[in-house]
């Protein structure tokens, strides 16, 4: 499967996990799909509900967040297609805690945020029905 949004989505995501950074943020994927091909339309920020002593390595939101962006996402005419998260001084690989917590059938972008704050990787990933691990996409990125 691949996954398109735009340099400025991108560019958009970046600066929102580095200056969540040194904990980690997150947001909904708004989108269409067409066949094998997911297409990333508008981004949501959404504040990290986590304990604020466990957001260096942790990113939740509430169910009441989930409810709402579905009803968002309806009425513009798209669907939430996944979220994206940053990890803090590790790689954008999900952790054993993200698998956990993910749904199949979403996608999960993952940018990873050093020390200055600095974006050194983006990955998009998707959990296998089955929920054994994690399967890494395409992700392209087109210019505006």
């Amino acid at each position: 499967m691949n996954v398109t949004l735009s340099h400025s989505l991108q560019e958009e995501i970046v600066s929102q996990m580095q200056d969540c950074f040194p904990n980690e943020g997150g947001g909904f994927l708004l989108g269409e799909i067409d066949d094998d091909n997911i297409t990333i339309r508008e981004i949501v920020q959404i504040e990290n509900s986590f304990e604020a002593e466990e957001q260096y390595h942790r990113y939740a939101m509430t169910p009441q967040n989930w409810v709402k962006m579905e009803d968002t996402a309806e009425e513009k005419g798209l669907t939430l297609v996944g979220y994206y998260h940053s990890h803090p001084s590790s790689p954008a690989i999900p952790s054993k805690y993200d698998r956990d917590h993910a749904l199949p059938n979403f996608i999960y972008i993952i940018t990873a945020v050093y020390t200055g704050p600095k974006c050194l990787e983006q990955r998009v990933w998707r959990l296998r029905e089955d929920r054994s691990q994690f399967d890494e996409e395409e992700l392209i990125v087109e210019h505006d």
